[in-house]
């Protein structure tokens, strides 16, 4: 492992992992750990019972950004002592924007991809274990869940978790970023080449929405539907 990433989701993981893979370091993400819920999710939970088993979970990699990697950077820090840190930031008013478009809408609000989200997890065990793990992750961190998504409170709970970050980590060991920082402070805490292609840029809000959670809830309602074969409503 050559890089652990301590920042948050959405703070631009995505983007990052595809940085990272095209600098030749394959990178865990959450696209791993959504790959095969029947593996990951108790995998996970072990590891949320302070017992995790990382080297399975990394076979093949060499790069971890995203939760539920990131949550656990202090853990990683001493498995991995020769891995580099990397707290990717953006403003607190842009994450919780972000995050209130996103992530926080499968557990709170009143929206469409709230009420497919909880649909999917009344009927869908493995979804159901996947979410609660996750959910968990943000209850520990002390973020989200208990200030219900309030803007002010979750811009506070960002900064709490930067700066604790950065008290955290010896500063030759990280790296503060900001993908409008650009390849070359990255490459250099990597000790790489700069590539000559640039730094992509990936905006996957859309992509979480339809793509992540409506989708795939969406999916799972109808083949419910189609097991269960309920009495439609009459007309």
């Amino acid at each position: 492992m050559k890089l652990i990433g301590a920042g948050l989701p959405r703070t631009a993981t995505t983007t990052q992992m595809i940085a990272l893979e095209m600098l030749g370091l394959p990178c865990y993400h959450m696209r791993d750990m959504m790959g095969n819920l029947s593996k990951s999710v108790p995998q996970w939970r072990q590891a949320l019972d302070g017992n995790g088993p990382w080297e399975e979970i990394f076979e093949g990699k060499e790069s971890i950004v995203d939760w539920p990697g990131s949550y656990f950077w202090r853990e990683l820090m001493d498995v991995y002592p020769d891995a580099k840190v990397l707290l990717s930031v953006r403003s607190a008013e842009s994450w919780v924007d972000s995050m209130q478009n996103t992530i926080a809408q499968i557990w709170l609000g009143d929206s469409l991809m709230h009420h497919l989200a909880q649909a999917q997890y009344q009927i869908d065990p493995l979804y159901a274990g996947w979410l609660d793990v996750l959910r968990d992750m943000w209850i520990e961190a002390d973020m989200l869940i208990a200030s219900k998504a309030d803007p002010e409170k979750m811009a506070a709970e960002m900064e709490r978790w930067n700066q604790t970050v950065i008290d955290t980590v010896p500063a030759e060991r990280l790296l503060v970023w900001d993908p409008k920082d650009g390849w070359e402070p990255l490459c250099e805490l990597l000790e790489l080449p700069v590539p000559e292609q640039p730094l992509p840029h990936v905006n996957d809000t859309e992509n979480f929405q339809k793509a992540l959670i409506m989708g795939p809830a969406i999916n799972s309602i109808n083949d419910w539907w189609e097991r269960e074969k309920p009495e439609p409503v009459p007309a």
